[in-house]
């Protein structure tokens, strides 16, 4: 082969991402963080969403009360979720997207691991012992923002979201911020991302 393009080569090779991660979010009834209602995912693989989905559920009994101000954020009511499997019912299909080794990413990760934490708590499980990394943390450290919401992020990195507070739409929307961050700042893994917000 000859070096021109030998080293055309190797500079596609090194534009190859390898980010592996599941992004995900979750939507509550109540300011209780364990009256999870929905949960949205997106499975990034080799830099590219693999999988993505959602599912509605019903919040643990005795935390399913539906407060104004929560339906008003997301629109999802006691009626919407009635014909729904329990929270606890849908802790295998939870597991089968986050018991896989894969980092765990989503927009302000205190939030959404506090409910998936308190959640599993009332089920007496816990999450699986993976790492987990919040894109707003990132954004925060490598911009400069009047604000550092989803929306905002996205508007910011050019990245389209869908319905916002849809949880579906918002984990996609966290897993190509986390893409398009490591796009900007030139790392291939998760971890290198992570690095490089924190040297900022």
């Amino acid at each position: 082969m000859p070096v021109r393009d030998r080293i055309a080569a190797r500079q596609l090779a090194e534009k190859v991402t390898f980010m592996d991660f599941v992004a995900i979010d979750f939507e509550i009834a109540n300011p209780n963080y364990a009256s999870v209602c929905a949960m949205g995912w997106a499975t990034v693989r080799n830099g590219a969403i693999a999988d993505q989905g959602s599912w509605l559920c019903r919040p643990p009994a005795g935390l399913d009360e539906f407060g104004p101000y929560n339906v008003r954020v997301h629109g999802i009511t006691a009626e919407r979720v009635s014909n729904q499997p329990t929270f606890a019912e849908r802790v295998p299909d939870l597991f089968a997207r986050l018991d896989t080794g894969l980092p765990i990413v989503a927009h302000n990760a205190a939030f959404d691991i506090g409910v998936l934490e308190q959640s599993l708590a009332t089920c007496g499980r816990t999450r699986p012992p993976t790492a987990h990394y919040c894109t707003k943390k990132w954004s925060k450290r490598l911009f400069d923002l009047p604000k550092y919401t989803l929306p905002q992020v996205c508007a910011h990195l050019g990245v389209v979201i869908g319905r916002h507070h849809e949880a579906g739409d918002d984990a996609v929307a966290a897993a190509q911020v986390a893409i398009r961050l490591a796009e900007t700042v030139g790392v291939s893994t998760i971890g290198e991302l992570d690095a490089a917000a924190r040297r900022r």
